[in-house]
């Protein structure tokens, strides 16, 4: 066994015996399908810390030769598969990352020679009978194994877009790109494979990669397929994990929920798996997503000069959808030639989530809004925005003192900065400039738009999710008169999809005049 070539379960071991381990072993029978087909060659694209290289461990200590992980396995879901025997330690695997080698470089060397000398030498060291030469490229060494001994490889390529995403000149692309060719590529090679797999951030390149690499099944952040409730968890496993740690379910709901995965009649609501273990360590919610990256990753692209990408981004921050198509991203970190490209980007990095159905991209969760403000906090072009995020807070304590004229002042300016992007549908515009008003809501009520509520639709209803503070039903009007709205709150008595609710309840009525542009409100306190 080596480091790289049929390496031991010893990682596998580290994850199971950690305090936090949550079991994606049934991972391994999907994989077992596609083994020795036309799909073996799969490609995971994942964000960060989402489990990529914790499943990669899982798959070679499964599928390695050397690896003793019978009695790792026996405890897991996938020893109940009936496939479990049939692969297990079945294969030759290869398992390298590619960042190691990338790091190693200092980014400014061809790393090809670099991993396959160090793969090759075990190989050597491992199959003295076959007679591999150092001279030897890692494909020829591979078809010399299987041709003497007819085992299979596994291999696994970890953060395997590393230079894509580095942009890295094209000495030390090009013939990284040439490896892969020649390995994954050759007629000759492909029955000493019998699983080939990717992960990384990003999917297979769409424009010279894409010859090359076009024989990969994807399974992405927009479309997960299969694998879709392999990598982070699901709202099962963490409701099984605040449980287990003492901790509140609905609150860890709101920081790292909100990516939704689906395949076939199935959704995944998936949780960021590094944050729920890191929050139920700590004993406490809060944002670990920063401890593992840059909010840079968001602030160069948002910057973009794309017609209307600054008001979506303020949108999003309000809780509002975007429609977005997925399909013009090339999967580079050049050709950025639209916002659509830019929200698919930061869909596949986990600052965006994505709707399948509907075919819009928003804000999965506090953690990631967090991040979001920290992007834009000290760009002059959301200076304003950032004004009225910084004010929400007061504006909350102003309407539950019952202030109008602080609501309607603040209706006004967020209804300002985001005019333009619906100017010609007022009252979606108004009902996001709500949402964007009262940002700071978010801490303590559940907001929801268009909510089913007695014989109509609220607008916004805010549900509060701490005690003593007081629900709120805001409804507004273009054109008409706050009364009218707090006529329509009574008269298709919205109030009562709050028949459950024991606290107090404001009703907010808005009305916006298109012709002046001035806003007014009324807050009544309703008793039930």
């Amino acid at each position: 066994m080596g480091l790289y070539v049929n390496p031991d379960e010893e990682l596998l071991r580290r994850a199971v015996n950690s305090r936090i381990y949550v079991d994606k072993s049934m991972l391994l029978h999907e994989l077992n399908q596609l083994l020795n087909t036309e799909d073996c060659f799969v490609c995971v694209a994942r964000p960060r810390r989402f489990g990529k290289s914790m499943a990669g461990n899982m798959i070679a200590a499964y599928y390695s030769m050397s690896a003793n992980s019978r009695p790792l396995f026996e405890n897991l879901k996938i020893a109940q598969s009936p496939d479990f025997e049939t692969y297990l330690n079945a294969f030759n695997v290869i398992k390298f990352d590619v960042n190691g080698f990338f790091s190693n470089s200092n980014g400014k060397k061809n790393i090809v020679p670099m991993f396959t000398a160090k793969i090759r030498e075990e190989l050597i060291e491992e199959f003295p009978e076959c007679g591999l030469k150092k001279s030897w490229s890692l494909a020829d060494c591979i078809a010399q194994i299987y041709k003497k001994t007819k085992k299979k490889f596994v291999v696994i390529i970890d953060e395997y877009d590393v230079l894509v995403r580095e942009k890295v000149n094209a000495s030390i692309f090009d013939p990284y790109l040439a490896f892969l060719n020649g390995m994954f590529k050759n007629a000759d090679l492909a029955p000493a494979f019998a699983l080939i797999y990717l992960t990384g951030v990003l999917p297979v390149v769409r424009d010279k990669i894409q010859s090359k690499l076009n024989l990969f099944r994807e399974y992405t952040m927009t479309e997960a397929k299969q694998l879709a409730e392999y990598f982070g968890f699901t709202e099962e496993e963490t409701q099984t994990l605040c449980k287990q740690n003492d901790m509140d379910f609905e609150e860890c709901r709101r920081w790292y929920d909100g990516y939704k995965l689906d395949f076939r009649k199935n959704t995944f609501e998936i949780y960021n798996p590094n944050s729920v273990v890191q929050a139920m360590s700590a004993g406490k919610f809060g944002n670990y997503w920063t401890q593992t990256g840059s909010y840079d990753s968001i602030k160069m692209y948002i910057s973009m000069n794309f017609e209307g990408i600054k008001d979506d981004v303020k949108a999003m921050i309000a809780g509002e959808r975007i429609d977005v198509n997925v399909d013009e991203y090339l999967n580079t970190m050049t050709d950025f030639h639209s916002k659509d490209a830019v929200y698919t980007y930061l869909i596949h990095l986990g600052y965006l989530a994505y709707d399948s159905n509907t075919k819009q991209c928003y804000i999965p969760n506090s953690e990631i809004r967090s991040e979001w403000i920290i992007a834009i906090k000290n760009d002059p072009d959301y200076a304003k925005a950032i004004e009225i995020v910084n004010n929400s807070k007061l504006l909350l304590d102003k309407t539950i003192e019952g202030d109008n004229q602080a609501v309607a002042d603040a209706m006004s300016a967020a209804h300002e900065q985001l005019m333009s992007r619906q100017r010609y549908n007022h009252e979606a515009c108004l009902q996001c400039a709500i949402r964007f008003a009262y940002f700071y809501a978010n801490t303590r009520y559940t907001i929801i738009s268009e909510l089913p509520a007695g014989k109509g639709y609220a607008d916004v209803v805010f549900i509060p999710y701490i005690p003593n503070v007081p629900a709120m039903i805001v409804e507004f009007k273009r054109n008409h008169s706050t009364g009218a709205a707090l006529k329509q709150i009574e008269a298709k008595q919205y109030f009562d999809v709050m028949d459950k609710y024991q606290g107090d309840l404001l009703l907010v009525a808005v009305n916006y005049d298109d012709k002046t542009n001035a806003h007014a409100c009324e807050i009544r306190r309703f008793v039930k």
